[in-house]
């Protein structure tokens, strides 16, 4: 028996999606785990976050109507621990406690050869790894014994997937955050960059594609229907999940990619965003997640999004209230 539609269901990607109804998703839309060290992904090596998404990307094909797609949310950018990564040193100068420079630490040690690292440090009024840096280039990133980090870019990871599944990359979108400064607590300490955009690549599973302009209004399209660069404020409270994308990224991409009464796929649901997006575009939609708890808040979610619609003058009432 195939998975009903309008419901979100408990369970692995890997192991529900195989469930659906062949030919039965019009678009399928999901952010997956980034490999950033986020609570839910902690226990994954980053070779087990490539082999999860090829699977799923993968099972994804038999799904997806011909002419339908795939659009993934994804910070382009991943940074992950590396032990084979030769360790990066960077001298930051506006962190650096003391004053004290290798030259005055060879003066020292000139000056008092008996002297080991620890009484130099005594002498020039300064730590011992104040010494062990100036004398050894110690300036490692992270720490002395730390794993180095290494980035990767996500885009050719999913690609790859993608065309071994037979999909093939229609088109991308950027999704412009606000700026750093504004959303976030920190600042970059190198010359990396803050990251203040992600992608959304979209799939194509070959076969015919119609192609309406008239499902967006003039506006829309001239605003983002035919603009790559779409600037989306980010969620201002992570409150309940850790990781929310906001409501307009999947409901642009539900709008131009789908018609109404289509089925839309998010086989990584979280707190439910791109459900709640398809019930206001007047699509089906069907939910994964593997954590019971964003279960029962996309549930929720999804439960208060349909009362607001058959209810929308009580609704406005409680806001007035």
């Amino acid at each position: 028996m195939p998975l009903a539609v309008n419901e979100i269901y408990l369970g692995d990607a890997r192991e529900l999606l195989s469930e659906l109804e062949p030919t039965s998703i019009a678009c399928a839309i999901w952010s997956p785990p980034y490999h950033v060290g986020k609570e839910y992904e902690k226990d994954i090596s980053y070779e087990e976050w490539v082999e999860m998404l090829e699977e799923v990307i993968q099972l994804h094909y038999p799904i997806i109507k011909s002419g339908g797609f795939l659009a993934i949310n994804i910070a382009d950018i991943l940074c992950f621990a590396d032990p084979n990564m030769p360790r990066i040193q960077a001298q930051n100068l506006r962190r650096q406690r003391s004053d004290v420079t290798r030259e005055d630490v060879l003066a020292a040690k000139q000056a008092h050869p008996q002297y080991n690292r620890y009484q130099l440090a005594n002498f020039l009024g300064c730590s011992e790894q104040t010494i062990d840096r100036r004398l050894n280039g110690n300036n490692i990133r992270g720490g002395k014994y730390a794993t180095q980090t290494r980035v990767r870019l996500a885009g050719g990871i999913i690609e790859d997937a993608a065309t071994k599944a037979g999909l093939y990359l229609y088109d991308r979108r950027v999704w412009l955050k606000d700026a750093a400064w504004e959303n976030s607590k920190w600042h970059t300490l190198s010359y990396r960059s803050v990251d203040e955009f992600e992608y959304l690549y979209i799939f194509w599973k070959p076969g015919e594609t119609i192609v309406d302009r008239d499902k967006l209004s003039a506006e829309e399209w001239v605003a983002w229907g035919s603009r790559g660069v779409w600037n989306i404020p980010s969620v201002r409270a992570n409150d309940d999940h850790e990781a929310k994308f906001p409501l307009e990224l999947p409901r642009r991409a539900i709008k131009l990619l789908s018609a109404p009464g289509d089925t839309i796929l998010d086989c990584f649901m979280g707190s439910g965003t791109t459900a709640l997006a398809a019930i206001q575009e007047g699509r089906d939609y069907i939910g994964i997640e593997k954590i019971s708890q964003y279960v029962e808040l996309a549930r929720q979610a999804c439960k208060n999004e349909l009362e607001k619609l058959r209810n929308p003058l009580a609704t406005q009432l409680s806001f007035v209230s």
